[in-house]
């Protein structure tokens, strides 16, 4: 009942009282709703071109972050060791899709599912092999980034904004346009988009699938390079980073496993969904809310809109 009762009054009533603290409430969410999403993308990049469901995802989240820190700790210069980075992860990105995943076209999904499990474990081998297994602090005042904290003044009270959170904000907000650019106004981008659509009408056309794939696994790489740097800046650079694949799938479930935009909406409910959750109503049941807010959220979602906001439903007739 105290649940309940917290659930019809809590958050009602302390957002009356206090809206300014409520502001900062729902801009933590989306902030946090943001890195979710840079997570997200990777996966529907790849499973909107190929159909595969790329659980490695996280671990190349992960893996980037590894090669950045350990090419700084090398002495490389840091922007140099960025460099080195992308260029490693489209390389690792590229041969992902022509050593294991080329040989299983046509199998069933759910053998390239398992063989993305698989990649799972033998990137986290390698990246403890190469890099070790302390948990290490991502330089990023030397990309000229800082995790300060910045005071917006409204009405008769002031709102603490991560400075982390608000550059992880920026650097999502230029990539999407960036991945929008490419998939309206680039040959690439609409071949992409042909694919996606129509795999077969896509090939009788010209389109060479194989090339496609191979640029969609590149974009991905760098998409993970991207969430590596700004999750790895937030939460340090340690293996726990792999599970953010988990903390991704409400966001899919929520936006739909083919849209980049319903990528973006979903992380940013549920960012704002966790954070109100646990600040208002936390206290009710103890607290943890956030820990399992989302998927609560994600099977209300399956149970009654099992293609998410933005995904196409799909319609098999007999």
């Amino acid at each position: 009942m105290d649940f309940l009762h917290a659930i019809l009054t809590g958050p009602l009533t302390d957002i009356a009282t206090d809206p300014v603290f409520f502001a900062e409430v729902v801009l933590g969410g989306l902030m946090a709703g943001v890195m979710y999403s840079l997570v997200a993308l990777g996966f529907v990049l790849i499973f909107k071109a190929s159909g595969v469901f790329n659980f490695a995802q996280g671990v190349m989240v992960l893996f980037s972050a590894l090669t950045l820190v350990g090419f700084r700790e090398l002495g490389v210069p840091m922007y140099l060791s960025l460099l080195l980075t992308v260029a490693t992860m489209v390389i690792l990105a590229i041969g992902i899709e022509r050593v294991v995943l080329r040989p299983l076209v046509n199998q069933p999904d759910i053998i390239l599912f398992m063989a993305t499990i698989g990649l799972t474990f033998f990137l986290e081998g390698l990246g403890q092999i190469l890099w070790g297994s302390d948990v290490k602090v991502l330089p990023i005042n030397e990309l000229g980034i800082y995790d300060g904290r910045l005071s917006l003044k409204v009405g008769g009270g002031s709102i603490l904004i991560s400075q982390l959170d608000l550059t992880a904000a920026v650097v999502a907000t230029l990539l999407v346009a960036f991945l929008a650019v490419f998939f309206q106004k680039t040959r690439v981008g609409l071949a992409l988009r042909a694919v996606a659509d129509d795999h077969q009408g896509a090939m009788s056309v010209g389109i060479a699938l194989k090339n496609i794939w191979v640029v969609v696994w590149a974009v991905a790489g760098f998409v993970a390079i991207v969430a590596g740097v700004m999750w790895g800046a937030k939460s340090g650079v340690q293996f726990s980073l792999a599970l953010i694949a988990l903390k991704a799938l409400p966001v899919l479930i929520l936006g739909g496993f083919t849209s980049v935009p319903g990528a973006i909406v979903g992380g940013l409910i549920i960012g704002v969904g966790e954070k109100i959750a646990e600040v208002y109503w936390g206290p009710a049941v103890g607290g943890a809310i956030e820990n399992w807010f989302a998927y609560v959220l994600a099977l209300i979602f399956l149970l009654f809109r099992p293609q998410g906001l933005f995904g196409e439903r799909i319609i098999e007739r007999v």
